[in-house]
């Protein structure tokens, strides 16, 4: 039985059907995303989503969606759906739907009558091109198949309506046509394996609604456009490839194309497989080298991010290549900024404090997946550079007190990973001064440096020693800066001022290799976070008890900006609360641990399926809101998975 599974009973219940969504990527930034049904709720959705550089750095949206309409004794049955005004669903393709199958590639299977028909679509790698092959299973007779393409050409943030100004003109090419609609887009080339029948008869659909917009209380309708249809006869038993991208293909090649990319495909027979299907879809190359994106289906390229996913998404999948072509890319980026102020185009905010202790923290766990000469012969110089950059003073919003702590100043901009904002720009919370976590993260750093990456070096002896005197400095001040009489730790402190805010940053102090806090400290800490924090869908970003606490990530842009770090729940902090638990409580905890990832493994089947959502309300049932799929929340949840793996408790 299929791991990703739904049967025609789930499918034509669109109450069910349509929360659940489904993502498809080629690893260089384009992707296909919509919902199980195959009916756009968010203005994201689309077929064909890509990257136009020559236009900005987002993405567009050229083909919307494709209808296909089963024709046999000349009636007509149209697979599609859509929602228009006045909650309209037309027209209602899904009760054709016998079911949908995602272990593999995303595969409906359709029955009208006597006519079985297969479904499947899948993304060329790095290459702007999505192919769906149709197969006819069954027929008692002749059958036709018709599609209608529904062109947007628009920025994925945007939405489209019917103008003058969009080109009809088409050219005829190779079993299909090629299109563009507005000047600066690239051309959309749609062909198929066998020649089809191409109808002009030019359409506006408009008002088409997105739900999930609307609930977000932000613009939800949209006209697209339909140049008209392709006609063509299927025979049973000989599948039908329907190619859209922006270049022209040979269509002879099609089938071979679509077999060679569906060979190395890891099926989604398992939690941990969906986990690392999931991860690889956030590998993005580019003309200026390897990154990690945030998330899907607006995020870009965010260091934070990506060092904080990058671990998980690579070497707990065993990707080593992987982080090694990302990391060496960081690793680029960090030396000219360093160097001369220089910012990569394409990894936004590098220059973020924290985000130096990030990288050095992916490296310690690339040296404990490898061993630290491996990690000391490709990243030493790097982690050197970082910390000395740091501890000289040259970074511009990090200083380094006498007692060893790192104070930033969080008043007018955003510093943590905790950045919403009012809308002036200014920080909702204003973390500034000693920050919990940026402090737990120096101290693991410096103690990383003297205990493993350079320790014993001889040449290394006077960068070890300072690092050392700092790390001796910074252990007490840390205690006395943070711990409080109530057992947790502040979440930052700013002179006299202490935030007294439970928030889960602290659960990074515990959970580093390299803790300041003693086993009894950090069981305290650790019992609090259980108590007021844990959920079966990560630790809540402030507890019910702190003042201001707001389970529900719902409403206005700006009510959902109030509550994005005020109660909701963040899947990543599970990696540092999972090895937490255990260090403090030994393999007794495993179980417990074991279990808290029940709730994950249930998240398969909802949100975007086989993956993590941004973020989940902070009270059950524990809705997944956000982002459908975040880097951050996957890597960190194989990273638990990888400790279960190395303890022996699963299997791969």
């Amino acid at each position: 039985m299929s791991y990703l599974k739904f049967d025609k009973n789930l499918m034509i219940n669109l109450e069910q059907s349509l929360p659940k969504e489904m993502l498809r990527t080629n690893q260089s930034g384009a992707y296909h995303c919509t919902t199980i049904v195959g009916c756009n709720t968010r203005k994201q959705h689309g077929l064909l989503v890509i990257p136009v550089p020559e236009l900005d750095d987002n993405n567009h949206v050229l083909l919307s969606t494709l209808d296909e309409t089963v024709i046999q004794h000349g009636a007509p049955f149209n697979l599609g759906l859509h929602r228009y005004k006045g909650n309209t669903y037309s027209p209602n393709g899904h009760k054709y739907i016998r079911e949908y199958d995602c272990e593999r590639v995303p595969t409906t299977t359709y029955r009208v009558g006597g006519v079985i028909l297969k479904k499947e679509k899948i993304f060329i790698t790095h290459e702007n091109r999505i192919l769906i092959r149709y197969t006819l299973v069954d027929a008692h007779s002749a059958t036709t198949l018709q599609f209608r393409p529904f062109l947007a050409f628009r920025n994925a943030n945007d939405l489209c309506v019917e103008n003058a100004v969009a080109s009809r003109d088409y050219q005829e090419v190779a079993n299909g046509i090629a299109t563009c609609m507005y000047d600066g887009y690239p051309t959309l080339y749609m062909q198929m394996n066998h020649k089809p029948k191409f109808v002009f008869d030019p359409h506006w659909y408009k008002n088409i609604e997105y739900i999930k917009d609307q609930e977000r209380g932000i613009p939800y309708s949209e006209d697209l456009y339909v140049p008209g249809y392709f006609e063509v006869e299927i025979k049973k038993g000989e599948p039908l490839i329907f190619s859209a991208g922006v270049e022209e293909v040979n269509t002879r090649t099609l089938t071979k194309m679509y077999e060679d990319e569906i060979k190395p495909r890891t099926p989604r027979t398992s939690f941990y497989n969906c986990m690392k299907n999931s991860a690889k879809q956030f590998y993005i190359t580019n003309e200026d080298g390897h990154y990690l994106l945030a998330g899907y289906p607006w995020f870009k390229i965010r260091a934070r991010d990506e060092f904080i996913a990058l671990p998980g998404c690579t070497l707990s999948v065993h990707h080593r290549q992987d982080f090694e072509l990302i990391m060496d890319t960081a690793m680029r980026a960090f030396n000219d900024w360093m160097r001369d102020g220089k910012l990569d185009k394409h990894l936004v905010g590098l220059d973020l404090p924290d985000v130096p202790l990030w990288a050095i923290w992916a490296v310690q766990r690339y040296a404990h997946d490898l061993n630290a000469d491996a990690a000391r012969e490709r990243y030493g110089a790097l982690v050197k550079d970082l910390i000395t950059f740091i501890a000289d003073g040259k970074h511009s919003n990090l200083t380094l007190h006498d007692n060893g702590l790192l104070s930033t100043d969080g008043t007018l901009r955003p510093v943590s990973w905790m950045n919403s904002t009012h809308p002036n720009g200014t920080p909702l919370i204003p973390r500034t001064g000693y920050l919990v976590e940026f402090n737990a993260l120096w101290y693991n750093a410096l103690r990383f440096a003297v205990e493993e990456l350079f320790a014993d070096r001889e040449e290394e002896k006077a960068f070890v020693e300072r690092c050392s005197d700092i790390a001796t400095k910074c252990k007490p001040a840390f205690i006395d800066t943070f711990l409080n009489d109530y057992g947790y730790l502040y979440d930052y402190v700013n002179g006299d001022y202490t935030d007294l805010s439970v928030r889960p940053n602290m659960i990074i102090a515990v959970g580093t290799d390299y803790s300041p806090l003693d086993r009894r400290q950090r069981k305290r800490v650790l019992d609090i976070a259980t108590r007021e924090l844990l959920t079966p869908k990560g630790l809540r970003t402030l507890s019910p008890n702190s003042y201001g606490y707001i389970p529900w990530y719902l409403g206005t842009p700006e009510e959902r900006q109030t509550a994005y770090y005020a109660g909701s729940a963040r899947p990543w902090l599970m990696d540092f609360y999972s090895k937490a638990y255990i260090r403090v409580f030994g393999l007794n905890s495993i179980s417990f641990i074991e279990r808290m990832m029940i709730g994950f493994e249930d998240e398969m089947k909802e949100g975007c399926i086989g993956s993590l959502s941004e973020l989940y309300d902070g009270n059950p049932p524990f809705i997944g809101r956000g982002a459908v799929s975040f880097a951050p929340n996957v890597g960190g949840i194989l990273r638990v998975l990888r400790t279960f793996k190395n303890l022996h408790i699963i299997d791969e």
